[in-house]
């Protein structure tokens, strides 16, 4: 790569300015841009007004501001095709079609791909009615997991004792997945693929529930850590044999082929490794420390998946030590979220050592950063040991407030003591 690049993020998250941010520090890279963007982005990219759902219109903001890599950040705009309309328009996009982001986009049709591959994933019934929602319940019998077929941002998922409630979930959702439950802790393992050389970055585990101890109703994610010091030894290199290579080739077989990043939820049962679910992009918030802590430069494996030439990029490369992100959520998330409140000591929480702050749902009120959505910070910290990291990121969390502000105040702390085993 020999002419700097001009890269443009697509996304207003936390995840964008986390892949931002990581552009904007490679040399090989001459321009950041982002759309729509948020406040923190706007610190690393020039912003642009798009609506992220209209495959055109990005495709027409690409042109204009002559990038030569698009990446797509969250899910909603890959399924609605817009990495297919950035290719149209002979620009290279880190992102899969809008066919191959179907592994995201549909449970049911990850259920299908998996079992082609033979990859190993909880037992699973599709359902539309009642009366096959009620059967599978009891086919599969408690912990109940129902979850939406469709798009959920991350909270279309129910696990409960409660058969009522896991009833009543079904029930509001045209398509429901229903899944045996599978026990042990899981893991999220990222890959970036070009359709064929398949690279998998570093294990890293997120916490989806909003309380701590894993109370309480699931979030889009309220912080996440790597690396795993106590995931079993050769995990990455077992999961691309048995899970992430066998998809990638299922795919390019039936004529989809996934290039972008392929997503895999796992659990660590005590029967062996299972996908409890794919994505088809970073997740959120495991990007924000895995960003943190990626020592490769980020453009080229982004472009290299982009254009098929992955298999002449160096795999990524990571730097010792650990990271972690604390997520900063506004009142009354999940279920609602305040908008609006005033946002102070973001500058005081970045001048601790290894901290910086990425921003989600958040917005500029005049001079003033205020909320503007559910998630709306993740301290993210960088240390030597994930004791290190953790004490870091939240004394940053100590210097941020804004009304209704909520934390968890336990994130990695298990993996900390040593008490989580695989």
């Amino acid at each position: 790569m020999t002419t700097p690049l001009k890269t443009l993020v697509i996304g207003n998250g936390g995840r964008e300015h986390a892949l931002a941010r990581a552009l904007s520090l490679d040399p090989g890279v001459a321009e950041v841009h982002a759309a729509p963007g948020n406040p923190g982005i706007a610190g690393v990219a020039s912003l642009h007004d798009v609506d992220p759902l209209d495959p055109a219109s990005v495709a027409a903001l690409a042109q204009r501001l002559a990038v030569d890599l698009v990446v797509v950040g969250p899910e909603a705009p890959l399924v609605a095709g817009v990495a297919d309309a950035v290719r149209e328009v002979g620009i290279a996009c880190f992102g899969p079609s809008g066919e191959a982001a179907q592994l995201e986009g549909s449970k049911a049709f990850a259920k299908e791909v998996m079992a082609a591959a033979g990859v190993p994933t909880a037992a699973a019934r599709a359902c539309t009615t009642p009366e096959e929602a009620a059967a599978a319940l009891d086919e599969f019998g408690a912990p109940y997991v129902v979850k939406d077929d469709g798009l959920a941002a991350g909270k279309g998922v129910v696990v409960t004792t409660d058969r009522a409630e896991a009833l009543a979930h079904a029930g509001q959702c045209e398509r429901v997945v229903i899944e045996e439950y599978l026990d042990g802790p899981e893991v999220s393992l990222f890959a970036i693929t070009d359709g064929s050389t398949v690279y998998p970055l570093q294990p890293a585990q997120d916490f989806k529930r909003i309380f701590d101890g894993d109370e309480g109703p699931n979030t889009g994610g309220m912080g996440a850590y790597t690396p795993l010091d106590w995931a079993p030894e050769g995990l990455v290199d077992e999961v691309l044999r048995t899970v992430l290579q066998p998809t990638v080739d299922e795919m390019a077989r039936r004529g989809t082929p996934f290039a972008g990043l392929l997503y895999a939820g796992l659990a660590l049962t005590s029967r062996g490794t299972r996908v409890v679910e794919f994505n088809a992009r970073f997740g959120d918030p495991e990007t924000q420390p895995l960003m943190a802590l990626l020592d490769s430069p980020l453009a080229p494996l982004l472009l290299g998946a982009a254009t098929r030439t992955l298999h002449e990029v160096e795999p990524p490369r990571w730097k010792p030590g650990a990271a972690l992100a604390v997520v900063l959520a506004s009142g009354g998330y999940p279920e609602t979220s305040s908008t609006g409140d005033v946002i102070s000591g973001l500058a005081d929480a970045e001048a601790v050592d290894g901290v910086h702050v990425i921003h989600a749902g958040t917005a500029r009120d005049g001079a003033d950063v205020v909320t503007a959505g559910g998630r709306v910070l993740a301290v993210t910290a960088v240390g030597p040991s994930l004791a290190a990291a953790r004490s870091a990121a939240y004394a940053g969390v100590e210097r941020i407030g804004f009304d209704g502000a909520q934390h968890r105040t336990d994130i990695a702390l298990a993996a900390e003591r040593g008490e989580i085993s695989a």
